[in-house]
């Protein structure tokens, strides 16, 4: 049975707070079963300067100030660094022989190219990783056009009011797209994987922008078209060719079905738009063919608890929180999933291109960079649940978040005052125990900028809870402001800690203490790319590979292939000097050789 007028009024001041109640809605063909019921004053926007210094202040740290960091990070700066100085082909990059873990060429052309064209005095990690930052910022800059476009859709618009009163469509987009940016921003698997130079970044980057391309594709043609290109053979080159043939293809294909835009485009256009996709699709299919980039990496999941509970546990934590907003979309809007036969192109996009990533993640070996790839089009998702959210859970989100990151911050605050001070005493032991030889120093610019990000916290925090409480986008403020501090405060405070733990410096750094003077080469047998980028970049060597004609003086040897170095080697002819271990990982070991005194040498 229908709700009557008063009751339908009633459950729309419920839906939005702060709202007066409405009189009655006019419901028209197109969006009489939309959930979402929102008046004008509920899509103000995000002050663009302040959007604007929230994504400088979440780009920009991880990107300046540390060392390349194990594993992933510093193998991938070691192929750049090959190919800035010519010492690998550029359609096959290897390192000592090895060919990377992700058959990708354009994120490691994009760091050797800013190596070779930066100037002198920048660091080579430093300058490889400029491109990465600007990747992620246009991740964030796709994100944002993806979902003001999705929510531009007819079937994604609010209820319209009989009197006026709704949403403008532009002003309703604008606020959905503030919404989704702030979701993507708040995932807690994005902050660490964003700021490597990986080709986990440029897949991130890439992806968006090819969900951007698909939802702006009936509003827009050279952009969305550019976008869409750059997008699919983007994927393709770094190492996702068969992300972008689903991707590609899925999208053609729900551009085909799609019905719900016959007011903006005739069904021509959108039948030409298809068949333009599928031919892009097919084009960047014919580039892998031709670059050899098809890999097959499907790993189905082992048939035990252990395995399924860490990919839950994956699931739950590294999308926090867009799944749950992501799923209330789905059963709000649940009646437009599927309309009349045909998908409503503002879910049927970011479903498909979620489900695509979270189906990598379950199939591949690296889960969380697969996942990486879905947090654009989860974000997308979420923002539609802001205009049905209930007073009650937009507070529970709002508390929980506020309680986890305020939980947070103090407890990063608290471990570096116990650095500075020794007090309160565990905290400092703990650091000691765990990283034997480290030493903390006080700089005074990042704890500048740590104390006045914490006092923006505590300003959004009292802003929050008084004033723009009808703004839709409201309940992920305090969730994208709390990830973006503790991970300023990890990447300031807690620095040069990070840099101990996670880079090979220390230990690089061990190893040139017994060599006691720079050996014109190294010996190496066993080791891993990281290990090897590491030795070449922290300690400027020229590497071997073990058994070759260089006789080199000294030797490196990982701890795990020690029992086969008897038959690359004639060990009569080295001398065991020392076990070399990592300070912050006791499973990280190297063996250090050398060359024994040949008689009458």
């Amino acid at each position: 049975m229908p709700l009557s007028p008063n009751k339908l009024a009633n459950a729309s001041s419920k839906r939005q707070p702060g709202l007066p109640a409405l009189p009655f809605f006019h419901q028209t063909r197109v969006n009489q079963t939309t959930p979402a019921i929102v008046a004008q004053g509920a899509v103000q926007r995000l002050p663009r300067v302040a959007l604007f210094l929230f994504c400088i202040a979440y780009v920009l740290p991880g990107l300046l100030g540390r060392g390349p960091w194990k594993t992933a990070d510093i193998s991938a700066f070691g192929y750049m660094a090959e190919l800035a100085r010519g010492g690998t082909a550029w359609l096959s990059p290897q390192l000592m022989g090895l060919s990377p873990e992700v058959d990708a060429l354009l994120p490691y052309w994009l760091g050797a190219w800013a190596m070779q064209l930066a100037p002198a005095w920048f660091a080579p990690d430093f300058a490889a990783r400029i491109p990465f930052g600007l990747l992620l910022t246009l991740a964030l800059v796709a994100t944002w056009y993806g979902t003001y476009y999705l929510a531009r859709n007819p079937e994604a618009q609010p209820v319209a009011f009989a009197f006026g009163g709704e949403a403008r469509p532009t002003d309703y987009a604008r606020a959905m797209a503030d919404g989704g940016l702030l979701a993507f921003i708040a995932c807690l698997g994005l902050a660490q994987l964003s700021h490597e130079t990986t080709p986990a970044l440029a897949q991130l980057c890439f992806t968006a922008l090819a969900l951007y391309a698909l939802a702006a594709l009936p509003y827009r043609t050279l952009t969305p078209a550019i976008a869409g290109v750059l997008g699919l053979a983007g994927l393709t080159l770094s190492g996702a060719p068969s992300m972008a043939v689903l991707l590609g293809g899925g999208g053609a294909l729900i551009q085909l079905l799609d019905r719900s835009n016959e007011q903006s485009v005739t069904r021509r256009a959108a039948m030409l738009a298809a068949g333009a996709i599928a031919i892009v699709t097919l084009l960047v299919a014919l580039l892998a063919t031709g670059l050899d980039l098809w890999r097959w990496r499907i790993e189905l999941p082992h048939a035990n608890w252990t395995t399924w509970r860490n990919l839950g546990r994956l699931l739950l934590w590294f999308t926090w929180p867009a799944w749950p907003l992501a799923l209330w979309t789905l059963w709000r809007w649940r009646h437009q999933l599927i309309r009349m036969g045909m998908p409503s192109r503002h879910l049927a996009l970011p479903l498909w291109f979620a489900g695509v990533a979270i189906g990598a993640t379950l199939t591949t070996g690296s889960a969380d960079r697969s996942l990486l790839l879905a947090l654009p089009a989860l974000a997308a998702l979420a923002a539609f649940a802001l205009p049905t959210l209930r007073r009650s859970v937009a507070s529970l989100v709002d508390w929980f978040t506020l309680l986890f990151f305020s939980g947070c911050a103090l407890t990063i605050w608290v471990v570096w005052i116990a650095l500075q001070t020794g007090v309160p005493r565990q905290p400092a032991a703990n650091v000691a125990r765990l990283l034997p030889g480290f030493e903390h120093s006080f700089s005074f610019v990042p704890f500048l900028l740590a104390a006045s990000a914490t006092l923006a916290w505590a300003w959004l925090v009292k802003w929050r809870v008084g004033r723009h409480r009808a703004a839709i986008w409201k309940s992920l403020v305090l969730p994208a402001g709390g990830a973006a501090l503790c991970w300023l405060l990890l990447m300031t405070l807690w620095l040069p800690l990070l840099d101990f733990a996670r880079s090979y410096a220390p230990l690089v750094r061990r190893t040139l203490v017994i060599f006691q003077h720079q050996p014109r080469c190294v010996e190496i047998y066993g080791l891993s790319r990281s290990q090897i980028a590491a030795f070449q970049f922290h300690g400027h060597l020229a590497l071997r590979p073990a058994g070759s004609d260089s006789r080199c003086p000294w030797l490196i040897v990982d701890k795990d292939a020690a029992p086969t170095l008897s038959s690359v080697v004639d060990l009569t002819r080295w001398n065991f000097l020392s076990t070399m271990r990592h300070p912050a990982d006791r499973y990280e070991d190297v063996l250090i050789y050398k060359r024994a005194a040949e008689p009458g040498s």
